[in-house]
Order: structure tokens, then sequence, then C-alpha cells
């Protein structure tokens, strides 16, 4: 069978400090470098990239053959991986698959074409039926999460007033002024890491 069928879906996230990860049935998806080697360093998307060019094999080498993914890769990138703009999205893999169908020459000149068309129908037809809710993370506790820091030390960090983040955690949204206050935190974080990295690296040269 050419292609995998599954309820299952493909998960995307971006975190702040800038790390990506990318689940399929709640499990890390193979990058399969060892296949198709575009990137040694992981996925990416919403770009037209090597990275991005290693997730759109992934994806569907992950419900198809090598064959298929290879053939395919690089137009779904364009097709879909580049549109991908969101720092977190969701493919299901029957909409992966009827992809496929339609793009795949090697599909059509199976005769899986028509369980394929039967597999994306059905599904289809129960997704309309079902509303997909997807938990919304709180951007708030997103943040000191990935800083390793609490709610009380964010508000020290951007100065204001401890109350100020507890209400937007209520709300989940932070507002323009204060992302821009976090992301110059963010680098300057990332900064002083690259300082620290190069003064360590000069320290052992010293000492060898």
């Amino acid at each position: 069978m050419a292609i995998k069928h599954s309820n299952y879906v493909f998960k995307g996230h971006k975190a702040l400090l800038g790390n990506r990860y990318v689940t399929y049935g709640e499990l890390e998806l193979p990058n399969r470098f060892d296949e198709y080697p575009k990137s040694k360093n992981g996925f990416d998307w919403g770009v037209n990239g090597s990275a991005s060019l290693q997730l759109s094999y992934a994806i569907l080498r992950q419900i198809s053959t090598k064959e298929i993914a290879s053939e395919n890769a690089e137009k779904f990138l364009k097709d879909v991986v580049v549109s991908l703009h969101s720092r977190d999205w969701v493919l299901n893999s029957y909409d992966v698959a009827d992809w496929i169908s339609k793009n795949s020459t090697i599909i059509q000149e199976t005769e899986d074409s028509d369980e394929t068309s039967n597999y994306i129908a059905q599904n289809r037809a129960i997704y309309s039926k079902t509303k997909v809710v997807e938990k919304k993370s709180n951007v708030v506790k997103e943040v000191c999460k990935e800083l390793g820091i609490t709610q009380k030390a964010l508000a020290n960090i951007l100065e204001v007033p401890e109350g100020t983040v507890s209400s937007w955690a209520v709300k989940n949204e932070i507002p323009r002024l204060g992302k821009k206050a976090i992301e110059f935190y963010i680098q300057n974080t990332k900064n002083q890491q690259i300082v620290d990295s190069y003064k360590n690296f000069i320290r052992l040269l010293n000492v060898s």
C-alpha cells in the first residue's frame, strides 16, 4: 500500500526561543535525514529553505513511500509547507493523502488511488461533523516556562507591576509593547550566551 491510512494529525510548534517541534500522533516526527539529507538542523516552515524541505519530505514519508516522498517533497514544500506561517499549525493525515493522490504520478499509476479516494472522503465527512478544538496555550505561562522564570520575575524584567503580568495571564494576551520588551530580553539573553561561549572558548585556549 503506497499510502498509510490513519486518523493522526501533524502538529507544529515554534517556541519563543526559536526551537521547533513537529509531532505526528503525539510522537515526535522523525526527520528522515538518513533518507533525505537536506537539513541537519531540524525542521522549519513558512519559508523556502532546506529545513522546510526536510519537513516536507518527513511529512510525506510518514504516510507514504520513499519514492513518493522524494518525488513530491519540493512541490509539497511550495504548495503547503511555505504557507504555514503561524507558530502553531495542524495538518490532517487525510489532507496530506489527498494532496499526494492529486500530485503523485506514482499514486495515479497504481490501484491505491481508489482506496485513497475513499479514505479521504470518509474522513472528510467525519471531520466536517466533528469540531476539532485545539487547546490554546497561555502565552504568559509559555513565556515564563521557556525563560525558566516566574511571573513575578517576568514583571521585574519588564519593570511592570506583578498584577499587570497576572492580568495578561488571565486575558491570555500580552500588549504589543510588552511583546517587544520580551523579544528584546530574549535577544539579549541569546547574545549573552554567545558572549559567554566565546569567553569560555578563549579561556580554554589560554589554559591549553
